[in-house]
């Protein structure tokens, strides 16, 4: 008894220690060398037109990436649980692909496709569209990157929830909408909010597919993420104040992000 109490003390101890140095300590030095000159030099860096341009191009980004890909999910979900076949199982092992495919191919295989020499891309610059280096085409890699999150979340409550309800309320004469709607969003909502928050945090820190396809101009399609990067990479002895000042705003939303997970998982848990 006391080896195995001994024992799980020290994967308790482990774990934390292996949280701290990889989580915990990477946050605390970038608040410390965000501050370092104090909170003005920090806020000054933080309200440049260019952070405040990234950071509103950033919400911009998920604020339409995130609906989409909610109802594509719920959709999605909805097909592969409730409809199964063949085209689900394919539907099914295609969601998965933004988490195997590399963010770099995937910026890269946008550009081959609406790129000013893609298959598609002299037909949008005829007409006056530019998808590649601007705005179009980082909305479309962030869709793609957080494209899954809904899916696998909503899911496996709809196998959990079975349908049941659905089937009753078909019966009593309620339509497909009016199910929906009434029966089937309800009892899945816990897991389209996980599923959104999850989808909101990978649409605000993509940069690997968003930096293939952005032209990197600061106030037009340059996200914080991209800001954090471009600044990281200048010289100069306020370069690296700003690209922690940078790296801050996006550690405050990932906090707020994670709070929000834990908040909701503590709800989730309570209403099974």
């Amino acid at each position: 008894m006391l080896i195995s109490n001994r024992a799980k003390w020290s994967l308790r101890a482990a774990a934390l220690l292996y949280l701290l140095a990889l989580l915990i300590l990477p946050v605390v030095v970038i608040f410390f060398k965000t501050f370092e000159h104090g909170f003005g030099v920090a806020w000054g860096w933080m309200t440049t037109p260019a952070a405040i341009s990234a950071l509103s191009l950033s919400l911009l980004m998920a604020a339409i990436a995130v609906p989409l890909n909610t109802i594509f999910g719920v959709t999605c979900a909805l097909v592969i649980v409730r409809r199964r076949g063949r085209l689900a199982a394919v539907l099914d092992s295609l969601i998965d692909l933004p988490f195997l495919v590399s963010p770099i191919i995937v910026g890269l295989a946008l550009t081959l496709v609406y790129g000013i020499h893609g298959w598609f891309g002299t037909f949008f610059t005829d007409h006056g569209i530019r998808i590649i280096f601007a705005v179009p085409g980082m909305l479309l890699a962030t869709i793609f990157v957080s494209l899954p999150f809904v899916v696998r979340e909503v899911a496996p409550v709809l196998v959990e929830v079975g349908d049941e309800q659905e089937q009753a309320a078909a019966t009593l004469g309620a339509s497909d909408w009016q199910t929906f709607w009434r029966i089937t969003l309800p009892s899945i909502r816990w897991g389209v909010i996980y599923g959104v928050i999850l989808s909101t945090a990978r649409a605000l820190g993509e940069i690997g597919a968003v930096l293939v396809v952005s032209s990197l101009v600061a106030g037009q399609t340059l996200t914080l993420p991209l800001l954090v990067y471009q600044r990281a990479s200048q010289l100069g002895p306020g370069a690296i104040t700003s690209a922690y000042a940078a790296a801050t705003e996006l550690a405050v939303i990932s906090v707020v992000v994670l709070l929000a997970m834990t908040t909701l998982s503590s709800r989730r848990q309570q209403s099974r």
